[in-house]
C-alpha cells in the first residue's frame, strides 16, 4: 500500500514513512493511494471472525508489504490481551438504543483501541532503534491513551500537550500521575486548538522535527485510523442490517473512519456528526461555510474543538481527489479565517453525513433521562450522540458510540444525576497518587525548548 498526501497526490509513501511522520512534508494528511473495498461474499466470511481476526484483515491492507498479517495479527492481540473484555468492545441493546461500547481498554477510552496497537507497532517496524520524541496534543483521552502505551518504552520518549484546566480532573491525573521517566506531561495556558496547532508548527519545521527525531499519535497519523474501522465492520456484523452510526466528534477522525469503512463496502446509511457548542462540523455540513471560531468551555470537554483537523481528508474525496483545491482551501483557511464549499462539494458531504448539536443543558438532560429510565450511566460525549440519535428520523437502526467510561466525568455525572459513581478498579487509588506536569505559555519558542532540554533524559 502506497500513501498520498491531501495536498500533493503525486508523492507516494509507504507505511512506515507515514507512521512515523504523521503529518506529510507539505503540510497535507497521509491517505491510501486507494482504498480496497469488499465484496458481499468478503463481507459474510468477515463477519464469522473473532474482533482481533477481523481487525488482522482490515488492518493489514493498509500495513502491507511492511507489516505482514501474521505480524500484524501477533501486534493486535498483544495490544488488546489487557482489555476488560474478550472481543474488545462490548455492544448493549437499551431500549432503541444500540450501544457500542469502546472505553474497555487501560485508560477506559476508544483511543486506547487504536493507541495500544500503535505502541507496538513503533518496535515491530523498528522506527525505535534511534530516540523517537513523540509530541502529541490532547482534549482528554488521547493523551492518556498514548502513554498508556509507550511508558517505558526503551528510546522513546512522549510530551503531551493539555490545555490548562480544561480537561476533567480524572483525565488530567491518568495522564500526570505516570512516573515513567520517559514521559512529560505540558499544561498549555489555552485551548486545545492551541495545543494541537503548536504541535502542527512543529511537524512542519524539518529542522526542529529531524533534530528531535519527531513523531506523532494524534488523529491525523493514518494508523490511528485505520484501528478505528475495525469496530464499525465488527458492530455492523452484530446487528447485520443497513445502519446509521451516530459519533460524538470533535477532531473528526472517529467518525471519519466510519466513512472509510462505507467506502470499503460497509452498508452505511449516514454518518452522524454529534458535536458540542464547538459546532464547526454541525455547521459546515448545514451551511457548506467552514469557519473556526472561538472555542466554548463545555460539558463535553474532549469535544471542545474548533480545527477539526481530519476534515481535510474528506475535502480531498469530496472534491474528486483534487489535490489543489484542497491546498487552496487550507491556505485560505490560513490567511483568512475560513473557506467555503462548492456546491457539488457539499451534496456530496451530504450523501454520508448529517449533523446535530447538542448543547449542555440538553446533555445533562439526556445522562439524567438515561440513568432514569434505564439505570444507565452515559458519558457526557456519548450522550451527545444518543441526542443527535434521536434528531435524525430515517428507517434504519441506529449504532451509538460510546467513547469513555462516564467516571473519567464525575463532576457532570453528579450534577446530572445528583450523586457520586463508583470508581472502577483501576481508577481506585488515582486521588492518592502524586500529579507532576510543567505549565507553560501558549508559546511555540517555550515547548520547543522544554522538549529540547528534555528529549535526552531517557
Amino acid at each position: 500500500m502506497n500513501y498520498l498526501s491531501t495536498r500533493n497526490k503525486k508523492k507516494l509513501f509507504s507505511f512506515d514513512q507515514i507512521f512515523l511522520r504523521g503529518l506529510s512534508p507539505d503540510g497535507g494528511l497521509f491517505l491510501p493511494e486507494k482504498i480496497k473495498k469488499f465484496t458481499d461474499k468478503e463481507l459474510e466470511n468477515l463477519s464469522k471472525l473473532s474482533y482481533v481476526d477481523l481487525a488482522t484483515e482490515i488492518i493489514s491492507i493498509f500495513c502491507e508489504p511492511v507489516l505482514d498479517k501474521e505480524k500484524t495479527n501477533l501486534i493486535l492481540r498483544k495490544a488488546y490481551a489487557n482489555f476488560n473484555v474478550k472481543d474488545v468492545v462490548e455492544i448493549k441493546k437499551i431500549d432503541n438504543i444500540n450501544l457500542l461500547e469502546l472505553y474497555h481498554g487501560p485508560t477506559l477510552a476508544f483511543k486506547d483501541i487504536a493507541m495500544q496497537v500503535i505502541g507496538l507497532m513503533y518496535g515491530e517496524l523498528g522506527l525505535n532503534k534511534k530516540k523517537i520524541n513523540i509530541v502529541v496534543a490532547t482534549s482528554g483521552d488521547t493523551g492518556a491513551a498514548a502513554i498508556s502505551a509507550l511508558k517505558d518504552k526503551k528510546n522513546i520518549n512522549i510530551f503531551v500537550l493539555h490545555p490548562l484546566n480544561k480537561i476533567s480532573n480524572i483525565q488530567r491525573k491518568i495522564m500526570t500521575t505516570c512516573n515513567s521517566k520517559n514521559v512529560f506531561n505540558i499544561a498549555v495556558k489555552g485551548n486545545f486548538d492551541d495545543c494541537q496547532k503548536i504541535v502542527k508548527q512543529m511537524f512542519n519545521d524539518e529542522n526542529f522535527r529531524d533534530k528531535i527525531n519527531m513523531s506523532g499519535v494524534n488523529s491525523i497519523n493514518w494508523a490511528r485510523i485505520i484501528c478505528q474501522i475495525v469496530y464499525y465492520f465488527y458492530s455492523y456484523f452484530k446487528i447485520s442490517a443497513k445502519v446509521n452510526f451516530s459519533v460524538p466528534t470533535g477532531n473528526f477522525g472517529d467518525v471519519y473512519a466510519g466513512y472509510i469503512a462505507k467506502k470499503m463496502g460497509l452498508p452505511i446509511e449516514k454518518l452522524i456528526v454529534a458535536t458540542n457548542e464547538n459546532d464547526i462540523l454541525y455547521r459546515v455540513i448545514n451551511s457548506g461555510e467552514y469557519r473556526p471560531l472561538k472555542v466554548k468551555p463545555s460539558l463535553s470537554p474532549s469535544m471542545d474543538i474548533q480545527v477539526a483537523s481530519n476534515f481535510e481528508r474528506l475535502l480531498f474525496d469530496i472534491s474528486g481527489e483534487n489535490d489543489e483545491k484542497v491546498l487552496a482551501q487550507m491556505n485560505k483557511l490560513s490567511s483568512e479565517g475560513f473557506f467555503k464549499l462548492e456546491s457539488t462539494d457539499l451534496y456530496n458531504l451530504r450523501k454520508n453525513f448529517v449533523a446535530e448539536k447538542i448543547n449542555d443543558t440538553e446533555t445533562l438532560r439526556i445522562i439524567k433521562d438515561f440513568f432514569l429510565n434505564y439505570g444507565f450511566i452515559l458519558d457526557p460525549h456519548t450522550a451527545t450522540a444518543v441526542g443527535a440519535s434521536f434528531k435524525i428520523k430515517n428507517k434504519f437502526k441506529t449504532i451509538v458510540l460510546g467513547t469513555a467510561h462516564p467516571y473519567k466525568f464525575l463532576d457532570t455525572i453528579k450534577l446530572a444525576i445528583g450523586k457520586n459513581m463508583e470508581a472502577p478498579t483501576t481508577l481506585l487509588n488515582l486521588s492518592s497518587k502524586i500529579e507532576k506536569f510543567e505549565v507553560v505559555d501558549n508559546d511555540l519558542k517555550n515547548i520547543k525548548n522544554y522538549i529540547l532540554k528534555n528529549n535526552d533524559k531517557n
